[in-house]
Order: C-alpha cells, then sequence, then structure tokens
C-alpha cells in the first residue's frame, strides 16, 4: 500500500513525473519485509542503522529487478539514486519524492506514531519532516485533513518555525 501512497503523492504533485521518478516511488519499499525492524536493535541508533539498511536494500532490489527488465543501467542508476536520496541540491524530482514522503507520513501515519510516541518525539519528526519539504509540498500539506491530536501537534511543531521566520523578516 505505501508505495501506491507514494506513487499517487508523486503523480498529483507532479502529473509530468518521469518514469524513473514513478519507479524510484514504487520501490521505495519493495520486499520490505524481508529486513524486518526487530533484526536491529531496539532504539535510535538501530532504528537509523535499520532505515539505512533498507535504503540500500530497496535500491539494489529495484535495480535488479529494472536490469531484469532490461532497462539501460544510467536509468537504473537514476532509480537506485532517487531510492538512497543521492542527488543535487535543486533536483527537482529528488524534492518531489522527497515532498510525497513527507505527506505519505503526515496523511497515512502520522496519527498511529501519535499514538504511540511522546508528544516531544511526534513535534520533532514533523519538524524535521516540514524542514525537508518545499513550498508546493507544505502547501499540500496544510491541506490534509489530520486527526486532531495529529493537527494540533502539527500547529505546535510549526510556532517556531513560523516565530522563526517572522524574526527573520525582520533582520
Amino acid at each position: 500500500m505505501y508505495s501506491r501512497w507514494l506513487s499517487e503523492w508523486v503523480q498529483r504533485l507532479g502529473p509530468e513525473a518521469s518514469e524513473a521518478l514513478l519507479l524510484a516511488a514504487r520501490s521505495q519499499h519493495l520486499c520490505r519485509w524481508q529486513i524486518p525492524r526487530d533484526s536491529f536493535p531496539m532504539n535510535r541508533a538501530g532504528y537509523l542503522q535499520w532505515r539505512s539498511e533498507l535504503k540500500r536494500f530497496h535500491a539494489d532490489k529495484s535495480g535488479e529487478v529494472l536490469r531484469q527488465l532490461g532497462y539501460a543501467e544510467e536509468f537504473v542508476n537514476r532509480v537506485q539514486d532517487l531510492n538512497l536520496k543521492r542527488y543535487s541540491p535543486g533536483d527537482v524530482e529528488a524534492q518531489t519524492l522527497e515532498d510525497a514522503l513527507c505527506l505519505v507520513f503526515l496523511e497515512r501515519q502520522l496519527d498511529s506514531l501519535a499514538e504511540r510516541s511522546t508528544d516531544d518525539k511526534i513535534l520533532n519528526a514533523l519538524q524535521k519532516s516540514w524542514a525537508k519539504m518545499s513550498p508546493e509540498g507544505r502547501t499540500q500539506a496544510l491541506k490534509l485533513k489530520l486527526g486532531t491530536r495529529s493537527e494540533n501537534l502539527l500547529a505546535r511543531a510549526l510556532r517556531p518555525l513560523e516565530e522563526n521566520s517572522s524574526s527573520d523578516s525582520l533582520h
């Protein structure tokens, strides 16, 4: 389901999305069950190791499938670079993928995460997500229908960012 949600957001954000971007979105969680979360220590460091390993795994797996289908190596590399988040600043497709990832988190995962995490952890995650998003991604995020608690947490997370933005414009 995750790859479908992500693909839908990529297409909404970039109706002219390239085939490489669409395939990167579809392969974002390819065979994810093969590396269970509990195969790493159940702490912050373990979580980060797991996420890093998953990125490499998804990139490798997508490359394997695309090569079997006869895609050129340059194309395969582009899909893998998007999966690995290896790209240059200003890469429009990479930003579209990042926005889509953040929007899926907000729309589909935030409510359940908020139920089992502390406010501080959620606020931190929201601020990090917000910092990764483009103005268009942020506009879309503000249009989402969130649960009451998630909506309140998002408003709280954005407050310090808005205050910093306001004070920056005063100087």
